[in-house]
């Protein structure tokens, strides 16, 4: 009985101690004075708990940890003396409830003076992000080192000599910045190896190696020799050194792991406004047969659309002096139901793959077995032309150049993009179908401070050279990557500004500009508008216009943007169209 009373005892003891410690945990707080100093900053600093900015309905007053009062003193001194107000003072009164911080600020140190002695030229660039009287702040100084150091890796001076001071005068309020830059001479990248290797040959990853033996050095070069071997999607990692120097010559030392998981499942239920349900699924297997070969299968089930598509891919199928290209097999089959017609097509296509920094060049040839036949109420719809129903098996080469100059290919700020699908229909027999299909994109993005502009420009034409071309092969619009007041796909000839049919175009032209702007955090909101043409004949650019305007959110994340826009057609709000979209169009 003593025993049982004695357990009842201490945690009744425990329960009263534990309760109180809860019951004080923390306070509110309030900052008085901050004039110079954002209160989210100041509150973030300080490790205050605010309420989120989602949640904008709550009424939550700051709080902070108890245990965090007995540093806020120093911790103020700290935060305001790397902003540049060494003489500020802090009052702290603390009550049961409230912690109370009068500020004041006094005086701020004012940069009196830049020298800068350089023979590297950086009046082009954007390292020195603060002038003369602008208020002097430790992070600032410190990120302007950074900036120098960044730009000349990037140019190649790995055997530069940097010496920067801050002369700060504490009765005068001033600082005088000093800056000695001598550049060296141009770096070259040194001889790669590679550690961490079992199923793979070193050959194939050095090809995929940007920083080439007897190039200048460019970190560039070796950011981008990282997205290269991930793109591989055979290494778990991927580690490249180029801390060792050797008379201006840099090796380059990679280490990776092969990848243990090598089978690869994703599936998933969805819906879309314009396709209903659907389902889909894809299966990968990495490092296939060994050499970072891939499998890759595909398959997509839903009312309008059924695919089954299968890639291999082997990198490396040639290999010239570390410069190699890859060899591609896909083979597939899909049901498609268009607006007024059906597309059965069993397809193969084999083609070669070259990609260095910023060019992908393919040529290939390719087969394709197309089945068309008409929807039972066609004859009630009013048409331009004909369209064909029967079977075509077609045989092309084709050729496909891209240029590259985005400084992101998952959500770029700057820079511009080019590329050129060249596709010829051979007439191997009397009724085979020979045609001449290009698409031209163009895109162009700017950002100013914040504010993402972009513009996506595309032509398109098929130019029929002997019998006729199965519809499937014109141009249709509609999607997130053309007109997103209407669904992918479901948008024929244009015959005004608010009404289309639903035979194929000749003739394809599509313009999208489109501002992107932050709202909170990682959350952007946008506004755009696309314009497609279509028309029946090739080369023919007078066709009416439809044009949509809407607005769209993004959400940043590591793999890309998520996104949602709605689109409206702006002669016809009736007609609209929600897209959903994981990575950026531009």
């Amino acid at each position: 009985m003593f025993y049982k009373f004695l357990v009842i005892g201490f945690v009744s003891l425990f329960t009263f101690l534990y309760s109180s410690e809860v019951k004080h945990l923390k306070h509110n707080i309030i900052f008085i004075g901050c004039d110079s100093v954002s209160e989210d900053n100041l509150q973030s600093a300080m490790g205050v708990e605010v309420k989120n900015k989602f949640e904008f309905w709550k009424d939550y007053k700051p709080k902070i940890k108890d245990k965090l009062l007995p540093s806020l003193n120093e911790s103020l001194r700290g935060y305001y003396d790397s902003i540049g107000f060494y003489d500020a003072n802090f009052t702290i009164n603390t009550t049961p409830e409230l912690v109370t911080v009068n500020i004041k600020e006094n005086n701020p140190i004012l940069i009196r003076d830049i020298n800068i002695s350089s023979d590297f030229n950086i009046s082009n660039h954007n390292q020195i992000i603060f002038k003369k009287d602008d208020r002097f702040r430790a992070k600032d100084f410190i990120s302007v080192k950074s900036n120098i150091i960044k730009e000349l890796l990037k140019n190649g001076y790995c055997s530069y000599d940097l010496d920067s001071k801050a002369f700060v005068d504490l009765d005068k309020h001033i600082v005088d910045l000093r800056f000695i830059i001598k550049k060296g001479g141009v770096c070259k990248f040194g001889e790669i190896s590679v550690r961490g290797l079992e199923s793979i040959d070193k050959s194939i990853v050095v090809s995929r190696v940007m920083a080439r033996e007897g190039n200048d050095f460019n970190t560039e070069r070796i950011q981008e020799s990282y997205n290269s071997l991930y793109d591989l999607d055979t290494f778990d990692i991927v580690s490249i050194k180029y801390n060792r120097k050797f008379y201006n010559v840099v090796p380059i030392d990679i280490e990776v792991r092969e990848v243990r998981k090598k089978n690869y499942f994703m599936g998933g239920i969805g819906y879309d406004t314009n396709i209903g349900a659907m389902i889909k699924g894809e299966y990968i297997r990495k490092n296939f047969f060994g050499d970072a070969q891939k499998l890759k299968i595909i398959a997509n089930y839903s009312s309008i659309e059924k695919v089954l598509d299968l890639t291999h891919f082997i990198p490396s199928f040639i290999n010239i002096e570390n410069y190699s290209i890859d060899y591609f097999n896909n083979i597939g089959y899909s049901d498609i139901d268009y607006e007024g017609f059906l597309e059965k097509k069993s397809y193969l296509k084999s083609y070669l793959s070259y990609r260095n920094e910023k060019t992908t060049l393919q040529a290939g040839f390719g087969f394709e077995n197309i089945d068309i036949s008409l929807k039972d109420d066609i004859n009630e719809i009013i048409l331009t032309r004909a369209i064909k129903e029967g079977n075509f098996f077609l045989a092309y080469p084709f050729l496909k150049f891209i240029y590259d100059r985005r400084d992101s290919k998952l959500n770029p700020k700057d820079g511009y993009y080019i590329s050129t699908d060249i596709e010829y229909g051979i007439d191997y027999e009397d009724e085979a179908s020979s045609y001449l299909k290009y698409l031209i994109e163009g895109r162009l993005i700017n950002s100013f401070e914040e504010l993402t502009l972009a513009m996506v420009g595309k032509i398109g034409i098929l130019d029929e050279l002997n019998n006729i071309v199965p519809e499937s092969k014109k141009f249709f619009s509609g999607g997130a990557y053309s007109n997103r007041a209407y669904g992918y796909g479901r948008v024929g000839v244009i015959y005004s500004p608010t009404s289309y049919g639903i035979e194929g175009a000749s003739t394809m032209a599509n313009l999208s500009l489109e501002a992107d702007y932050p709202i909170i955090g990682d959350l952007y909101g946008a506004v755009f508008t696309d314009n497609t043409i279509l028309t029946v004949d090739s080369y023919d650019f007078s066709g009416d216009i439809l044009t949509t305007a809407g607005l769209g959110v993004r959400y940043i994340t590591p793999v890309g943007p998520i996104k949602i826009d709605v689109g409206m057609n702006v002669h016809d709000s009736s007609q609209y169209g929600i897209q959903f979209q994981i990575g950026q169009s531009f």
